[in-house]
C-alpha cells in the first residue's frame, strides 16, 4: 500500500431545510391558524480517527465530501428530517487545518476520536413560529442556514514512543525488524526506506512500546536534500530518539561528526525535535571495520558526556542492554 501523509480535500456540510408556510385546513374548524413546521438540520462533516488506517491514500482518491441538506418543514407542525452526518476516517496522528485561514480544526491523537469539522446549517422556522397576537396568519417562513464549506489540509504525523534517526544505510530498518514484527524493506543502497514503518516491541510482562523507522537523513535535509522534510515531521510526536550510527563505511569521517550533522539537521527543522532525549547506538559491531574503530569512537562520545551502546542488529549483540535503556528512558519521561 502506498504511504501518503498529506492530502487536500473539499468539505461541505448540509444546508438547513426550508421552513414551511401552511395553515390548518379542517372541516368545521374555521380560522385554523398557521401550522407550518421547521426545516430539518443539515448533516455535519465529522472526522473520525482510526488506528486501523495507516495512510491518507483514501483521501487522494476521494477529495469531495458533501453532506445532504435538511428536509423542508411540513404542515401540521411537522419538522423536516435531519440529514445524516458524513464521516471521514483518518489515521491517528492526523492534523486537520483550514487551508484559507490556516486555523487548526482538529488534532486526531486518539483512536475513535470524533471532531466536527464542518457544522450543518440549522433548519428555518415555519410560519407557526411567527404567530403573535397582532399577526394571526403570518405568510412567511425562514430559509435554512447554509452549511459550512471549506477546503482543508490533512497532515499525518505518526505517533510512536521511539523514533529512529541517522544517515541512510546505518541499519535502522534491520534494527526495527530485529526487535519487532515489522518487515521494512532492507537493501544495501541509500534511501531503501521510502516510507516510515511502525513496529510494536514486546518487552515482557505484557508491556510494549511503538518504534518508528524513519527514512534516512543527510546533510541539508531541512532544506529539501535527499528525502528532505517529507518525513521529518514524523519524529515530532515521538517521546525519545534512537540515533543509530555506522562506523564501518568508507571513507569514514568520524562517528561524532555524523552525530553532530544529523543533530544540526534536527535543530534546523525544529528546536523541539532537537531537544528530545536521545539514545545513541553504534551499529554493525559484527563487522571487522567497526570492531577496529569502535573503542576510539566510543571514547570520543564519552569525553563529550554521551553514552554509546554498541550493537549488531543482525546478530542481536548488545540489543538487550539497549532495550533496557529505552525502557528506562521511556519510564522516566512518563513519570515526569
Amino acid at each position: 500500500m502506498k504511504f501518503v501523509d498529506e492530502a487536500k480535500i473539499y468539505i461541505k456540510s448540509g444546508d438547513g431545510g426550508q421552513g414551511c408556510v401552511s395553515f390548518r385546513r379542517e372541516k368545521f374548524v374555521p380560522r385554523g391558524g398557521p401550522n407550518g413546521g421547521d426545516g430539518g438540520k443539515g448533516g455535519d462533516i465529522i472526522a473520525v480517527a482510526s488506528r486501523s488506517h495507516r495512510t491518507l491514500l483514501d483521501m487522494k482518491f476521494n477529495q469531495h465530501h458533501v453532506a445532504k441538506r435538511g428536509g423542508p418543514g411540513e404542515g401540521s407542525n411537522k419538522t423536516g428530517r435531519n440529514s445524516s452526518d458524513v464521516e471521514i476516517t483518518v489515521p491517528v496522528g492526523t492534523i486537520i487545518r483550514d487551508m484559507e485561514t490556516e486555523e487548526l480544526l482538529a488534532d486526531m491523537t486518539g483512536d475513535g476520536q470524533r471532531v466536527i469539522i464542518a457544522r450543518g446549517g440549522i433548519g428555518g422556522r415555519g410560519n407557526a413560529r411567527f404567530k403573535t397576537s397582532t399577526s394571526r396568519a403570518p405568510r412567511y417562513a425562514q430559509k435554512g442556514l447554509p452549511g459550512e464549506e471549506r477546503t482543508i489540509s490533512l497532515e499525518l504525523k505518526l505517533i510512536a514512543d521511539v523514533g529512529t534517526v541517522g544517515f541512510p544505510n546505518v541499519g535502522k530498518s534491520t534494527f526495527i525488524s530485529s526487535v519487532s514484527a515489522a518487515r521494512p524493506r532492507i537493501a544495501d543502497y541509500p534511501f531503501t526506506t521510502l516510507k516510515p514503518n511502525l513496529g510494536v516491541v514486546n518487552i515482557g510482562d505484557y508491556k510494549t512500546f511503538v518504534i518508528a523507522d524513519i527514512p534516512g537523513l543527510i546533510e541539508g535535509a531541512h532544506l529539501g536534500a535527499g528525502l528532505g522534510t517529507k518525513f521529518l515531521r514524523h519524529i515530532e510526536r515521538t517521546s525519545i530518539l534512537l540515533h543509530i550510527i555506522d562506523i564501518s563505511k568508507d571513507p569514514f569521517t568520524g562517528a561524532w561528526d555524523d552525530f553532530e550533522t544529523i543533530n544540526n539537521e534536527l535543530k534546523s527543522f525544529s528546536s523541539d525535535v532537537r531537544a528530545k532525549p536521545q539514545i545513541v547506538a553504534i551499529n554493525k559491531i559484527d563487522l571487522t571495520a567497526t570492531k577496529e574503530r569502535l573503542k576510539e569512537q566510543v571514547d570520543i562520545f564519552r569525553e563529550n558526556g554521551v553514552r554509546v551502546f554498541p550493537i549488531s542488529a543482525v546478530t542481536r549483540e548488545g540489543i538487550g542492554e539497549l532495550m533496557k535503556e529505552i525502557v528506562r528512558k521511556l519510564a522516566t519521561i512518563q513519570v515526569v
